[in-house]
């Protein structure tokens, strides 16, 4: 296949409603959609909690994958997950007072795009989770100046997560695109939530047509 090389390196940043809905497994769908279609893929998660013994396992396992499909990403783990915290907390809390240095972090996305045309960036839990006392999840996407790839369930209660969550993109002059994790109420989703999704939005795209 024929090496597509963007004029300028692209890099999306997946985020979610909320913990639990699905950012690393579309990380993963945009990685290999990429680089199916000739890019060089990368992969960047600036903060992971829940990390027992230093192995972050969503970076890991991301990492791994990203070294099959661009062997140029010859990357360590420090590099691709720089902050890694043992308490499954939002990053505020789970730092346990560790400064989470914001430029370093922006410096870090900057110096990985070296190593892809196209750099996928996920999140950690919702929107607004707090990384420090005044920054939160969605101001980390402003900073590092990337589109949004939101990420909402298919539950009951998806439709207020998932305005409110554009609304904040929104308001935050954020570009995005959104699908619907289809993974939970299955049946009941085109009951309950489909009807009014669709009539709001017009269209609606689903994380398995990535």
């Amino acid at each position: 296949m024929k090496k597509i090389i963007p004029q300028k390196r692209l890099c999306y940043f997946v985020t979610a409603t909320n913990t639990d809905v699905g950012k690393t497994y579309v990380a993963q769908k945009l990685l290999q959609k990429y680089a199916k279609e000739g890019f060089r893929v990368g992969y960047y998660k600036p903060i992971e909690t829940g990390v027992q013994d230093n192995n972050p396992l969503d970076g890991s396992s991301m990492l791994r994958l990203v070294r099959e499909l661009n062997p140029d990403f010859c990357l360590n783990i420090e590099d691709v997950v720089p902050y890694r915290f043992a308490l499954p907390a939002a990053p505020y809390t789970a730092s346990n007072g560790v400064n989470i240095d914001i430029d370093f972090l922006i410096k870090q996305k900057d110096y990985l795009q070296n190593f892809c045309d196209v750099l996928i960036i996920e999140g950690a839990g919702g929107l607004m989770v707090p990384v420090k006392k005044d920054i939160f999840m969605i101001d980390l996407i402003k900073l590092f100046e990337s589109p949004a790839v939101l990420v909402t369930p298919s539950n009951l209660g998806c439709i207020n997560d998932t305005l409110l969550s554009i609304n904040a993109l929104k308001d935050y002059g954020i570009k995005y695109e959104w699908y619907v994790n289809l993974y939970r109420d299955k049946k009941s989703f085109y009951d309950i939530s489909y009807p009014f999704l669709k009539d709001y939005f017009c269209e609606i795209k689903f994380v398995n047509d990535i």
